[in-house]
Order: structure tokens, then sequence, then C-alpha cells
């Protein structure tokens, strides 16, 4: 009996795979996607040139939706980054801590495994400054980028993205991403 039940999962499971399964070219889907690059947060004070400026490393994870229709890609991202940016003069020493973001995805496929997209939404950063404590900043996030499929799952991407923030703060970022589509 346990055999023919196992034959029995076997063949339903075969049956009902190539339903699930991606089309090739498909960008449809949830997906998660670990990202890593380049964070430079501007304080926007008046006179300070670059010297208040934070560079560092970015680095964090995403989660998301995809649905294709044709050749157009609609999506939804949520993603926290940290990053390793500081800045320190007079006895003050400033760190940029956690991102968070959550917006959405608009995309064109090219081919059969690139897609070129635009993004835009909300961002909520997190800054720390030594004796003073630290603070958050809302604002909106605005970029654009490409995605390559490597396989059926596997994905990695290149994007720019800039936010800006209450209070005269902006953040450029340059990030790059490896992901996988579930």
């Amino acid at each position: 009996m346990k055999k023919i039940l196992f034959v029995a999962a076997i063949a339903v499971s075969s049956m009902t795979s190539p339903a699930i399964a991606q089309e090739e070219g498909d960008f449809s889907g949830a997906k998660g996607t670990a990202i890593a690059g380049y964070d430079n947060t501007d304080f926007g004070l008046a006179g300070a040139g670059n010297d208040d400026n934070l560079d560092g490393f970015l680095f964090g994870a995403a989660l998301g939706y995809d649905l294709q229709s044709s050749n157009i890609v609609y999506g939804v991202e949520a993603e926290i980054t940290g990053s390793t940016g500081e800045i320190s003069g007079g006895g003050l020493s400033v760190d940029a801590s956690r991102d968070l973001y959550a917006g959405a995805r608009l995309g064109f496929v090219v081919g059969d495994s690139a897609l070129i997209y635009t993004k835009a939404g909300y961002s909520n950063a997190r800054f720390t400054a030594t004796g003073v404590g630290g603070g958050n900043l809302d604002g909106i996030r605005v970029g654009a980028g490409v995605e390559f499929k490597l396989s059926d799952n596997l994905f990695a991407r290149g994007e720019y993205r800039y936010s800006d923030y209450e209070a005269g703060v902006s953040r450029n970022q340059v990030v790059g991403g490896l992901g996988f589509r579930f």
C-alpha cells in the first residue's frame, strides 16, 4: 500500500510541476535578493561641501513579487539594508544605520533574459550620532536598474537609486544583487 501511495504521489507531482514552473523568459513570482554596493549620504549642511557626506558599504536583503503581462513586469518590493558609512569630527560621530524601503517597480522585458526597470516608494533611514542618539528620517526613493536571468530561478541585478529624506538629507546608492525566484 505504501508503494502505491508513493508512486501515486510521484505521478501527481510530475503532472502538476509543469503547471507550476515558470515559462522561459517569465519574470513572474515571489523572489528574495541579497544586496551589496556603495552608499553615499549627504546631510545637506550649507557650506560643508563634501565634509557632511557618509560613504560606506551597503548590504542587505529584499523580498518581492513580480507579475509579467506580455513584456511588461509589475512588481512590489520590501527591503532592509545596513551601511558602514560614518563621519566624525569636532567630537561628534555620525553613523548610517539601517534603511527600510517599500515600493513598486515597473519593467520592460528585453529578449528572454533581461528586464529593464524603474522603481519608486517610501524609505525610512536611521542614523545614530554619539552623545545625541539616533533618529529616523522619512523619504522617497526612486531608481532604475537591469535584471538578468541566470537560470529559471536565479537572477542578478544592478541598479542606481536616489532617496530624498526630510531635513535636506539625500542618499545615492549603486547596488548589485543576486536573487532567487520561488
